[in-house]
């Protein structure tokens, strides 16, 4: 089996994962970076709204609103390092270092908008393109650098522990500890390790496990698969935050409409023209997303209507296509032009505010295994995400830990025995089987433990996701590895976490709401 030895092995090329390579690389340290699709093929590329920029405001104010987002449970330290600590790391990779080109006035002033749950106007954006603008000049830039190596087209297929992959029987005995992973190359099917020293996990979100989503495909939950298999600790799954505005026209691809839209004084209004927000949330349509989210789903469960609407007349129509150009294009593309018409909206599954549990550095319960962005959890965001906290989150997570990782690997030693031979089966994994499990638990997901769960609910989708693991592990340990066959194998996993620590928690809080049903 080939082997390759690196500094740095990070799982993940959207933007923590390549804000993390770039910190490393500054440090002298040799990155690998395993990057599933294209350099912009990430959740960060569809980021819409903006980016935190929080100067001239006093940063208690900001912590206010994240805690209050939270529904009161987001971890106070987590929530200080990112008030403190976010613009400087805003100001030292994008402004100085990339040069990103947000939105300015004609003097050249920032130009910031507020968007829901914010108490005041502290984001800064690029049009409605906001995380593609700021990825694609952190790719260009990571392609820039000698000392990292992306390697398209990879999957990280487990992680390599010390207790699980060494022949050294003394390894048996040692503390819970990372070395690497064992990866497939897509394009030519081979099987490697990458042993490192630091392993990254930076695989985003896990909102594909859901029948309707932003995420890419392929967010499946991937470095929580993978986490929870070596025995790592994760935190706060049942917290799925379902963003409350995906565009909802029948026969048309799912797609996000960014929250900047209300924080620019769009409205939502249901069927017969209601404000039905306004008497639900003092903030009205710009209330948390977890309560627009359920307001959503009451309004369509109630009416038997398969959407509500963004009423946008209270903007002008030049102002709409130029601060939301590629909204606009997009929804034009199915036959909504939204200078003149209503966009129709439901709630998708958006954000994941719990994962692999991280301290402010990004360490994990595992030695030497790290945790950032989406993939990881400090805590931050509680029960409920606040609007454009995500992207800082990444910046501020992937500086801190490659910070840490460095300075430990100027001053440990590393046990890096060779890995154990891979054993790959060599029979072919019926696609239509894959497909149609998946589908299996998107649906399952959707309707037991979507936006509105219950006991019996999450009871039932146990049942059915089990049932199904069986199913899965059966033709998995007989199939010739695939990247659909890995992402079916850590949907099923991740899916049965979710639902696991829902039926832990009986209390509504944020994103998990929880109702009594005979």
């Amino acid at each position: 089996m080939n082997v390759l030895r690196t500094d740095c092995l990070v799982i993940g090329a959207g933007l923590a994962g390549s804000a993390y390579a770039l910190r490393a690389a500054a440090k002298g340290l040799k990155v690998e970076l395993l990057s599933l699709n294209g350099p912009l093929q990430a959740n960060s590329d569809w980021a819409q709204g903006g980016i935190i920029y929080d100067v001239g405001h006093d940063p208690a104010l900001l912590a206010r609103d994240i805690i209050e987002a939270s529904d009161g449970v987001a971890n106070p330290a987590a929530v200080q390092q990112l008030v403190h600590e976010g613009p400087r790391a805003v100001e030292e990779l994008l402004l100085q270092e990339l040069g990103v080109g947000f939105d300015r006035d004609a003097a050249g002033v920032l130009d910031f908008t507020r968007e829901g749950g914010h108490s005041a106007r502290r984001i800064i954006h690029a049009k409605d393109t906001t995380g593609h603008a700021i990825l694609a000049s952190v790719a260009q830039r990571v392609d820039a650098t000698p000392l990292i190596s992306r390697r398209l087209g990879w999957v990280a297929i487990d992680l390599l522990t010390l207790s699980h992959s060494s022949d050294n029987v003394s390894d048996h005995y040692e503390p819970l500890t990372c070395f690497g992973a064992y990866v497939l190359n897509t394009e030519t099917g081979e099987t490697l390790a990458i042993v490192a020293k630091k392993t990254v996990l930076a695989t985003g979100g896990l909102g594909q496990i859901f029948l309707h989503s932003t995420n890419q495909p392929g967010s499946v939950g991937h470095g929580v698969a993978m986490a929870f298999r070596v025995g790592a600790r994760l935190i706060d799954l049942e917290y799925v935050q379902f963003h409350p505005t995906v565009f909802a026209k029948k026969n048309a691809p799912r797609f996000l409409i960014t929250e900047a839209i209300r924080g620019e004084g769009a409205v939502l209004r249901n069927t017969r023209g209601e404000r039905f927000m306004d008497a639900i949330n003092p903030r009205g349509s710009l209330a948390p997303r977890d309560i627009v989210a359920r307001a959503i789903t009451h309004e369509l469960t109630t009416s038997g209507d398969e959407c509500v609407y963004l009423d946008l007349s209270a903007m002008k129509p030049d102002f709409i296509r130029e601060r939301f150009p590629s909204i606009y294009s997009r929804c034009l593309e199915h036959g909504v032009d939204i200078t003149s018409q209503p966009i129709p909206v439901v709630p998708a599954a958006h954000f994941a505010c719990g994962g692999v549990h991280a301290d402010l550095q990004g360490r994990t319960s595992i030695r030497h295994l790290n945790a950032i962005g989406e993939t990881g959890c400090t805590g931050l965001h509680g029960a409920n995400r606040l609007a454009s906290t995500s992207l800082l989150e990444c910046l501020v997570s992937a500086k801190f830990a490659a910070l840490a990782d460095a300075q430990d690997i100027a001053t440990q030693a590393f046990r890096l025995p060779v890995p154990r031979e891979w054993e790959s089966p060599t029979g072919e994994a019926d696609p239509v089987l894959i497909r149609q499990d998946m589908l299996q638990i998107q649906h399952t997901m959707w309707n037991y433990a979507g936006v509105v769960r219950s006991p019996k609910r999450l009871t039932r989708a146990r049942r059915i996701l089990l049932e199904l693991r069986e199913e899965v592990q059966s033709f998995y340990r007989g199939c010739r590895l695939s990247r659909e066959l890995v992402e079916l194998r850590n949907a099923i996993q991740t899916a049965l976490l979710v639902v696991h620590a829902a039926s832990l928690n009986p209390r509504s809080r944020g994103s998990h709401y929880v109702v009594e049903q005979q």
